[in-house]
């Protein structure tokens, strides 16, 4: 289940999160560089305590940190991406496409002829229908009509 505010965080970084993770599976797939071992005095140095002196080990467990940070990116667009159909009107279609380019409501606002806090609006109607609240307010499950009343 996925409440407005997450919601409203991943429309929020959808856009940067989409680059990084083209940039970052383009730079992944390149050798690293500068990862031969030190010759010559450089060699004979002692190397730091709690990490291994192996430089193409290093980079391997940098990359594995890289790779599962883009894997919970893509988890998250994901999560936009198979909510979009949701979304109707065509007002509300123009405006969510604009907030995934990374544009501004004032942006979005002036392209569309409408104030900011129209497209405000209309991002909070988007909000709605892509989380899945079911008109709880994000509590979700939550049934009072069995419970005695306390007065």
């Amino acid at each position: 289940m996925v409440n407005k505010r997450e919601i409203e965080e991943i429309l929020k970084n959808y856009h940067w999160m989409l680059n990084s993770i083209k940039l970052e599976r383009e730079a992944l797939k390149q050798i690293g560089g500068n990862l031969s071992a030190k010759y010559g005095i450089e060699a004979s140095l002692p190397k730091a305590h709690g990490q291994s002196g192996d430089p193409v080990f290093q980079e391997v467990v940098r990359r594995s940190k890289r790779w599962k940070k883009i894997e919970r990116y893509e988890r998250e667009i994901k999560i936009i991406q198979d909510r979009i159909e949701r979304i109707k009107d065509e007002r509300e279609s123009e405006v969510l496409y604009w907030l995934l380019e990374g544009k501004s409501y004032r942006w979005i606002g002036q392209h569309m002829g409408f104030s900011s806090s129209h497209i405000k609006r209309l991002r909070d109607s988007i909000v709605e229908q892509l989380a899945d609240t079911n008109g709880t307010n994000g509590t979700d499950g939550t049934n009072f009509q069995n419970r005695k009343s306390a007065c």
